[in-house]
Parts: structure tokens; C-alpha cells; sequence
């Protein structure tokens, strides 16, 4: 028992150095101000015209990536579950495989193809088709979290859904079960935990993002991760910053909240 807890030495070490010493540097920035005095104005500056309309905006867009990762990766999910193993190992590695290149180069490469003489407003004029404003819109920014974020919500739909016990649903078929009845009755409350897992491992990077927004979005376009980024980049104002970090941190509990309601057993996790 005394090797365990030697064992865990370096993960307790590297938790106090790393997630709570940070953690606690927030804390003290989020609630003093700049004479070290405790003050609750750095959290309410998220009531300024310009920080709640961030927040609101990144609200807005990161459920809207949320909505479309789940209605595009369910589907994908259900198919890859019903295939043979040697088949969906091939697949599922192809939709993991762009996770190991670096972030900020795949959304380049987004950049690259919406820009106002990108790729595909090329492809457009080669047909004579007038060029479409794609770069610096809020649809471009969704369409950079959803590429960047899909497979986050792909991988624990699929985990959920390869622990469904077939003989549930062959034996609900054979009682008369429609399909849709089967799925909207046995399937998804069983995938649940799944779905839940899902939406939490895409909504909070979405939510927090910057850099999509940044090459995306242009500076046109501000969402709260923007707003906190400058804070701390630009302004170097750590307590107003960190005021916003313990705003955002709220939602983060919540999603942390509803992860651990309904998936007690971690059976929406990737593995």
C-alpha cells in the first residue's frame, strides 16, 4: 500500500504545481484589485456592454457547434457501432487522426479556404459564380469549432453506444418494436451518458475558445475567450482577466455537474 502512495507522488505533485497553484493564483487575482484589496468588481465586469455581449455571442455559438456535432456524430456514431471491429478501428482512427496534428494549423488551414481568395471562393469563380463573404462571420467561426471539436463528441457516442447490449434491442424488435420506437425508448436513454459526455467535451472548449475566433473571426468578431486573451495579452490587467476565468468557470461546473448526474459509471468517456 505505502509503493501506491509513492507511486502517486509525482501526479500529487504535478496537480498542486500545475491545477491548483493556477487555480489559486485566479482566485487571488479574480477577487482583489491591484492595491491586493478583496473586491468583487473584476467578476462584475462581466455586466460592461462589451463583456456581455462577448459572453452572450460565445454563448450563442458554442451551442449552436454543440447542436450540429451532436445531429452530425450520433448518426456516425450508430453506423460505426453496427460495423465489425476491424472495420470501425480503421474508421474511428480516421476521425482521430486530425487530433494529432496541431490545433492552430488545422484552423489555418480553415483560414486558408474561406478567405476572400481562398480555395473555395476560387472553385466558385471558376463556375462564374460571384465570391460569398466567408472569412470573419460567425459561420466561419462555427465551422472552425465544429471541425476542431466533432470528434469529441463522436468518440464518446460511439463508447456509449458499443456497451448497449444488442440483445435489448433484438429482443424489443421481436416484441414489435418499430425502429424509431427502439431507438427513442431503448437506444438513446441508454446512450445518455454518452450524449451528456459529449456535449460537455465539445460545449466547454467551444465556449472558451480564442484562437478560432482570432483567425476566424477577425477582430470583427469578440467572444469572452477574446476578451479574457486581451486582458491578460494586451491590457497585462491579471485581476480583471481572472475575474472573467471564475465567470466562465461556472459554466464549466455546471457541464462538470450534469456530466457526473448522468454518467455516474463514466460510460460516455472515450474508452
Amino acid at each position: 500500500m505505502n509503493k501506491k502512495k509513492l507511486l502517486s507522488g509525482p501526479y500529487l505533485l504535478w496537480s498542486v504545481a500545475f491545477i491548483l497553484i493556477p487555480l489559486a493564483m485566479i482566485l487571488f487575482y479574480g477577487f482583489t484589485n491591484s492595491e491586493g484589496q478583496f473586491t468583487f468588481e473584476n467578476v462584475l465586469a462581466i455586466g460592461t456592454a462589451e463583456n456581455f455581449k462577448a459572453l452572450c455571442l460565445s454563448l450563442i455559438l458554442s451551442i449552436i457547434s454543440t447542436i450540429i456535432c451532436l445531429v452530425l456524430a450520433y448518426p456516425l456514431a450508430m453506423m460505426l457501432s453496427n460495423m465489425k471491429v476491424n472495420q470501425t478501428g480503421l474508421i474511428v482512427l480516421l476521425f482521430i487522426l486530425p487530433m494529432w496534428m496541431n490545433f492552430l494549423l488545422r484552423t489555418i488551414a480553415w483560414q486558408t479556404l474561406l478567405e476572400k481568395n481562398g480555395v473555395i471562393n476560387q472553385i466558385l469563380g471558376f463556375f462564374h459564380i460571384p465570391p460569398l463573404q466567408l472569412i470573419n462571420t460567425p459561420a466561419a467561426i462555427v465551422l472552425g469549432m465544429v471541425y476542431n471539436f466533432l470528434p469529441f463528441m463522436v468518440l464518446p457516442l460511439y463508447n456509449a453506444l458499443c456497451k448497449i447490449d444488442k440483445d435489448v434491442i433484438f429482443a424489443a424488435r421481436d416484441l414489435g418494436a418499430t425502429s424509431f420506437y427502439t431507438f427513442r425508448k431503448i437506444i438513446f436513454p441508454l446512450s445518455l451518458p454518452g450524449v451528456i459526455s459529449g456535449i460537455t467535451m465539445v460545449f466547454v472548449p467551444a465556449l472558451t475558445t480564442f484562437v478560432i475566433s482570432d483567425l476566424l473571426g477577425g477582430s470583427k468578431i469578440l467572444l469572452i475567450g477574446n476578451v479574457i486573451d486581451r486582458q491578460f495579452q494586451q491590457g497585462s490587467n491579471w485581476h480583471v482577466g481572472s475575474g472573467l476565468s471564475l465567470v466562465l468557470m461556472i459554466f464549466i461546473l455546471i457541464s462538470m455537474i450534469l456530466t457526473g448526474k448522468y454518467d455516474k459509471n463514466g460510460q460516455g468517456g472515450f474508452f
